[in-house]
């Protein structure tokens, strides 16, 4: 087995150990346990993740595992923590200090990891690919959150991705690549900010507010997409198999 498909593997270990190391301080600082289906849902989605990262590098015989897709590694081994913390919200009470915590740097390390590939030259396919689809959940999860203080309604927020993916399964013309746009990145920035500053319930005048603007920002950059995509749907070109990219960056 090489280092690159290795990495992975380490990721979920590491992952796994950091969802307990979770569980001792929740326990000892907050006087909380972390539901079982919390601990359920944490470890399936690094098992999931990461199987996933595997068989991406597997498919593109890569030979690197670059220092800026080690720190997405980190990033998405805090959305599985994250993702068992909300899931346990459904069933208990949870600390929402702990969960600021853990989404705070989460959001952060979207800008750093770009940063990283560019400096280090190890930008690739597969890391912009790995980023967005972190990106992409860690949105769904906390849409899933804030949903149940201000509706099912926010849930558009984490969903519209995934519907694009569908309605890309029965629209090829859907899959077209993409060109480059900086807005998706300011897009996906106030969508996580929105929904962080909504989760911790400090601001509960304005909360819906913040929300419904992030929404409406994230229907006029897809709407926009959708638009040039429908315009081009007839011209002959090979298809990405891709999504727009609502991520931080476009390569990593």
């Amino acid at each position: 087995m090489t280092r690159v498909q290795f990495a992975p593997i380490s990721s979920a270990v590491a992952g796994a150990a950091a969802v307990t190391v979770l569980g001792v301080v929740a326990a000892h600082w907050h006087q909380w346990w972390l539901p079982a289906v919390g601990w359920l849902a944490a470890l399936s989605y690094l098992l999931i993740s990461n199987a996933l990262l595997l068989r991406g590098l597997r498919r593109r015989h890569t030979t690197r595992f670059g220092p800026a897709n080690v720190v997405t590694v980190v990033r998405s081994t805090l959305v599985g923590m994250i993702s068992g913390i909300v899931v346990a919200s459904f069933v208990a009470p949870i600390p929402v200090g702990l969960l600021v915590a853990l989404v705070v740097p989460a959001l952060l390390l979207d800008a750093v990891d770009g940063w990283v590939a560019r400096r280090t030259n190890s930008a690739s396919e597969l890391g912009a690919r790995f980023d967005m689809e972190v990106d992409a959940f860690l949105l769904l999860v906390l849409s899933a959150y804030v949903s149940q203080t201000l509706g099912i309604w926010v849930l558009a927020i984490g969903v519209m991705r995934y519907a694009f993916v569908v309605a890309g399964w029965i629209f090829p013309w859907l899959r077209r690549q993409l060109p480059f746009r900086y807005w998706r990145k300011v897009v996906t920035a106030v969508q996580g900010i929105a929904l962080t500053i909504a989760g911790t319930g400090f601001l509960p005048v304005l909360d819906v507010l913040l929300v419904a603007i992030a929404l409406a920002l994230l229907v006029e950059s897809f709407g926009r997409d959708l638009v040039w995509l429908a315009a081009r749907r007839t011209e002959p070109e090979s298809l990405s198999g891709g999504l727009p990219s609502y991520s931080s960056h476009g390569d990593s």
